[in-house]
């Protein structure tokens, strides 16, 4: 479970990105965090994932308090979760399969257990054939899947996207979101930042919108069919 409560973000400048932000993200859910640029999506998935820390406010994963979280237990922390960025933030002088595997060998994974569970995510992301590639050489959206696959190949119980759709056309991002779904079904908790309205209303899983750093809606696609029900 991730739970934010009275979360208020402020950088230089006296500028505040979240303010006041209390939300629960339930364990298992699949859950979109959209609004306009400047909204607070990304430093939202900042804080949950310990990039950022609040100004005030607190923030727990699974009812632990990381809010003040020590640097040192920063990376056991992250070792439950899988962030996935637009731009990707490969290694262009790597290899797919090299790139996959570097939360495996930072953790000091046994070279056998990093070759099957590399070929694994691999596999379920369709890119097994192409594990010895470089990342220049592929599509933008073979690219965001060696990205996908190098943030679930550690198995994590939670699963942070920032736009991860937000160049690629609607084809691939309707494929990308699938293979976010397919991980949710299998028990992942899932939060993606995305400002693709129509793409993520079509996924009938629930809505976080943000304006301004707060949360001016929450719904999911059964507390929408009620509303509408009773009104």
């Amino acid at each position: 479970m991730i739970e934010l409560q009275n979360v208020t973000k402020r950088y230089p400048g006296n500028r505040e990105a979240l303010t006041h932000l209390n939300l629960t993200i339930e364990q298992g859910e699949m859950a979109f965090l959209t609004g306009p640029s400047g909204a607070g999506k990304s430093t939202l998935l900042k804080l949950i994932a310990a990039i950022e820390r609040p100004t005030r406010g607190q923030v727990f994963i699974n009812r632990k308090n990381i809010t003040r979280i020590p640097k040192r237990k920063v990376p056991a922390l992250r070792r439950h979760m899988g962030v996935v960025f637009q731009d990707h933030h490969l290694l262009h002088d790597r290899n797919v399969f090299d790139n996959v595997s570097l939360p495996l060998q930072i953790a000091g994974f046994a070279q056998v257990d990093i070759n099957r569970r590399v070929r694994a995510a691999l596999d379920k992301v369709a890119l097994l054939d192409k594990e010895q590639m470089m990342p220049i050489t592929l599509s933008g959206g073979e690219q965001q899947r060696v990205g996908i696959a190098r943030a679930v190949v550690h198995k994590p119980a939670i699963l942070l996207a920032d736009e991860p759709t937000g160049n690629l056309d609607p084809e691939l991002s309707a494929e990308i979101m699938r293979l976010f779904n397919d991980f949710n079904q299998v028990g992942v908790t899932v939060l993606i930042a995305s400002h693709d309205l129509d793409l993520i209303e079509r996924m009938s899983k629930r809505i976080i919108r943000l304006r301004a750093g707060e949360c001016i809606d929450s719904q999911s696609p059964l507390d929408a069919q009620n509303f509408e029900i009773h009104n």
